[in-house]
């Protein structure tokens, strides 16, 4: 598949793109690359390829789940301005 330059134009009109007319001629060589590089990777025989998560055959490395923190709920509780039952009360801001 290539474009033509009213393609590009609407492309560009469509995203809101101002291009000058040199670049025009740019941008649909840089587009139809794409294109052709697209079509490439279509014509490539996948069938019985598995697909991959990853392009390497890595281990995660995992860490164990450990706390890591202390539960401070009572100190940031104690410095809040008004709590009750564990929550934090905040003025009403929409009438």
């Amino acid at each position: 598949m290539s474009l033509s330059l009213d393609e590009v134009r609407h492309i560009a009109k469509l995203s809101r793109l101002e291009l000058a007319d040199g670049e025009l001629d740019a941008t649909l060589a840089k587009l139809n690359g794409i294109f052709g590089l697209i079509e490439e990777m279509q014509a490539v025989d996948t069938d019985g390829v598995e697909p991959m998560s990853h392009p390497q055959e890595l281990a995660q490395r995992l860490r164990a789940d450990v706390v890591g923190e202390t539960d401070r709920r009572a100190a940031y509780q104690a410095i809040a301005p008004q709590t009750e039952a564990g929550l934090y009360l905040v003025p009403k801001v929409i009438e």
